[in-house]
């Protein structure tokens, strides 16, 4: 679908056409939300299944979102230069293609038990979720008319969560198994027996990766055949990325202090989840993955709830206060994780979850506030790349993890949650002043 402006819109298509022919198609990409929500918190199942199937150590096993977010980093900006050359619906066909394609790798990384074809296909699947995100946002606001555009994001947008939620179930109930070895166990095992139970662990990832594959591509061939009303667009910014609108950006101290925010914030919530099933069974030696993955799911919900909970509260609170009263409660959180590891230990971290929810939408907010359309795209995009932050944070985590133990490793949540409030601060200040 070739990108149109406003006036090239059919005179004489009303409002209220174009709402009821949008209502299909809006169904399809809505549903996007939840098709990438599945596929990010899969990755928290990933993490323990294969510490466990390729007897990793926490490092290693973190490498599982530097894969994935490292595809993201890289694909963010080439997936908005073919969404601006080929339109939204065929970025959105390309990413369920790209999407679908590394799930389905799946099946042979497993057959050869070859982790790092693994970690190839996750950054596959992550290259396919860049392009979604990048296209199927301003995809729904195009979608209807544009005095309900907000409405319909905030309704994309709570599906996501449910998509996490899903991923967490599917990955408990369909990849992890009640069967667990510790490492004096597997090397009592005789090598033929060890090799079985490995190679058992490697494949209960292919039949729900096959699954989601399959029906990753099917959605794609159904969007690749969907007629989709035109999206009225008007492209009246300068190039984004002038070197005159980047150099105000970079010098910019409360840009930049937003980029650095947001970084830590991606860093704390992946690692958090990240490593929170492994957290529990450390912390309550004898735990299977299986069952300490409920404490993850109530993370996603305890998130989720953050989120609607949030925006009522910004009707009475500045979210820069809120940003700052949140992250202030985290740091508290994850400081009696690290001193207190345990139920009560868990039980901290999975309430993280609930004042984590607001902070990269506060965060993205403050860092474009008040920005003309050059710099709000430029500096959009740029905050989209501070994902990286998922995949070194997590490493550094595993690295903090293998030298001190699991709980020490929420330090480094810990100190993020300081940077955000940092950045909280000072924007409370400089809104005293004026500025």
């Amino acid at each position: 679908m070739n990108m149109t402006t406003e006036h090239e819109l059919p005179v004489s298509m009303r409002a209220g056409q174009v709402a009821r022919q949008s209502v299909f198609p809006l169904v399809l990409i809505v549903s996007l939300f939840f098709l990438w929500g599945i596929a990010n918190n899969l990755n928290d199942v990933l993490i323990a299944q294969f510490k466990k199937a390729f007897v990793l150590n926490d490092f290693r096993a973190g490498l599982v979102q530097s894969a994935f977010y490292l595809g993201y980093f890289l694909v963010a900006m080439p997936a908005g230069m073919y969404m601006r050359r080929f339109g939204y619906k065929s970025a959105v066909v390309f990413g369920l293609a790209l999407y679908g394609i590394g799930a389905l790798l799946f099946w042979p990384a497993a057959e050869l038990r070859t982790y790092g074809f693994f970690l190839f296909a996750l950054f596959v699947i992550a290259s396919g979720l860049a392009f979604l995100e990048t296209s199927a946002n301003p995809f729904v606001t195009l979608l209807g008319p544009r005095e309900t555009a907000t409405q319909r994001l905030n309704l994309a947008q709570a599906f996501n969560p449910l998509g996490s939620i899903t991923g967490i179930l599917v990955g408990q109930h369909f990849i992890f198994s009640d069967v667990e070895h510790s490492s004096a166990q597997l090397a009592a095992m005789s090598e033929a027996g060890r090799a079985a139970y490995l190679a058992q662990e490697t494949g209960a990832v292919q039949l729900p990766y096959l699954v989601i594959g399959v029906v990753v591509l099917s959605w794609g061939l159904l969007i690749l055949l969907t007629r989709f009303p035109s999206a009225h667009v008007v492209d009246d910014a300068t190039p984004a990325a002038s070197d005159g609108v980047l150099k105000r950006l970079l010098r910019d101290r409360r840009f930049t202090w937003a980029l650095l925010a947001q970084f830590f914030y991606v860093g704390a919530q992946v690692g958090v989840w990240s490593y929170l099933i492994r957290y529990v069974q450390a912390a309550m030696p004898g735990t299977p993955a299986k069952a300490a993955a409920n404490f993850l799911t109530a993370s996603l919900v305890c998130f989720m709830c953050g989120r609607f909970a949030g925006g009522a509260l910004m009707k009475y609170f500045a979210p820069r206060r809120l940003l700052a009263t949140f992250s202030a409660i985290n740091i508290a959180l994850t400081g009696f994780a690290i001193l207190l590891p345990g139920n009560a230990g868990a039980c901290a971290l999975v309430a993280c979850s609930f004042f984590m929810s607001v902070m990269y939408p506060t965060i993205f907010a403050l860092g474009v506030e008040g920005r003309g359309d050059d710099e709000r795209k430029l500096g959009s995009a740029m905050l989209v790349m501070t994902i990286i932050g998922g995949a070194v944070l997590t490493a550094a985590m595993g690295a903090v993890s293998d030298a001190a133990g699991i709980a020490k490793a929420m330090v480094v949540p810990a100190l993020s949650f300081a940077v955000i409030w940092l950045f909280a601060h000072r924007q409370q200040a400089n809104a005293a002043v004026g500025h």
